[in-house]
């Protein structure tokens, strides 16, 4: 499948979402790939692994960049040649890469019951303003995950924890935006979040 998504949410940004429909086969035999990659792809256990690095290289194209452009940090973090700033991220069928010339950060998760379980470890202050009720509460739990994990792709900083160190203001699941902080080392950091939902997943992202 071609690209799912587009978006430009400034003139220096460009977010795209693949959904993932392709084999494993018809992904491998449409992209190059440097051996480091190859090693990789070959050596992860699940498809949906498989399938999720390779959409991701194919988004990478269509952007016009080659996998020998793509490099990872000591931290995991990936970088371009070029300067650009990147961030990348995929769940079960959706991937989606962000690059701008400013840090961002992107994450997709697919909006699920069980994360209902995992609450209490990245959520503090929002469940002031959350009910376990409204029927939005899963997608509001997972929006703030993405916000907060968007957040910490694009800070940077080994030892950021959500709980003690991010918070997500109140926030409609209409209105597409929200701001989030960091309270870091008596330093506090404001950021706008977009966020989005399609298909069962949600998705936010971070731009500095």
């Amino acid at each position: 499948m071609p690209l799912y998504k587009t978006l430009h949410p400034n003139s220096q940004t460009t977010v795209k979402i693949w959904k993932i429909t392709e084999s494993y086969k018809d992904l491998m035999e449409s992209i190059d790939l440097k051996p480091k990659s190859l090693e990789r792809v070959l050596g992860m256990k699940s498809e949906m692994h498989q399938r999720g690095f390779l959409s991701v290289r194919h988004i990478l194209k269509d952007f016009g960049y080659t996998d020998v452009e793509l490099h990872y940090d000591n931290n995991g973090k990936p970088y371009l040649n070029d300067g650009n700033y990147i961030s990348i991220t995929h769940s079960f069928t959706f991937s989606a890469i962000i690059i701008s010339k400013n840090k961002v950060g992107v994450d997709i998760e697919k909006q699920r019951n069980k994360i209902r379980i995992i609450a209490n470890k990245f959520v503090d202050y929002e469940f002031n303003y959350l009910e376990k009720n409204d029927e939005n509460y899963i997608k509001k739990l997972t929006l703030i995950w993405c916000a907060k994990e968007s957040i910490y792709k694009l800070f940077e900083t080994l030892g950021l924890s959500f709980i003690r160190h991010t918070l997500v203001i109140p926030f409609t699941v209409e209105e597409g935006s929200t701001i989030a902080w960091i309270d870091y080392k008596d330093k506090k950091y404001r950021y706008h979040i977009h966020f989005l939902e399609f298909e069962g997943f949600a998705c936010a992202y971070a731009i500095q």
